[in-house]
């Protein structure tokens, strides 16, 4: 399955990410985020994506390990991720929104949602292949 992973990049951007080569990718609390982090399984693939006032995609990674419960709080749900490469070409959200392959999409329809499912072919849109 592909997704895709909203950060705010002064909190934690991609670069963090590569630098990092993995993370816990933690502090997930929207009842619907946290139940798409637990659907995630190793090996998926992610998209992440920046927030605030950038609004585009910066990079790629993966899944390590499936997901477990959040030690700090059991009710939420942490993965491990490793980066990939940065996108050659960053999607904007003004790009997405104008593209009918995310219309339905709760990348569009729900802003505020910190990971998103995304379509194999909404994946590859996104990631430039």
């Amino acid at each position: 399955m592909d997704w895709l992973l909203k950060t705010e990049p002064s909190e934690y951007s991609f670069d963090d990410l590569v630098r990092e080569k993995s993370t816990v990718w933690n502090g997930v609390s929207n009842a619907v985020a946290v139940k798409h982090l637990a659907a995630m399984k190793a090996g998926d693939r992610l998209v992440i994506y920046h927030t605030g006032g950038e609004k585009k995609t910066a990079g790629l990674a993966t899944v390590a390990f499936a997901p477990r419960p959040d030690p700090k709080d059991a009710k939420l749900t942490v993965v491990e991720i490793t980066a990939g490469a940065a996108v050659a070409s960053p999607v904007t959200l003004a790009t997405i929104k104008a593209n009918p392959l995310f219309a339905e999409s709760p990348l569009v329809k729900i802003g505020r949602l910190s990971v998103v499912p995304l379509s194999e072919l909404q994946y590859l849109f996104l990631a430039g292949g």
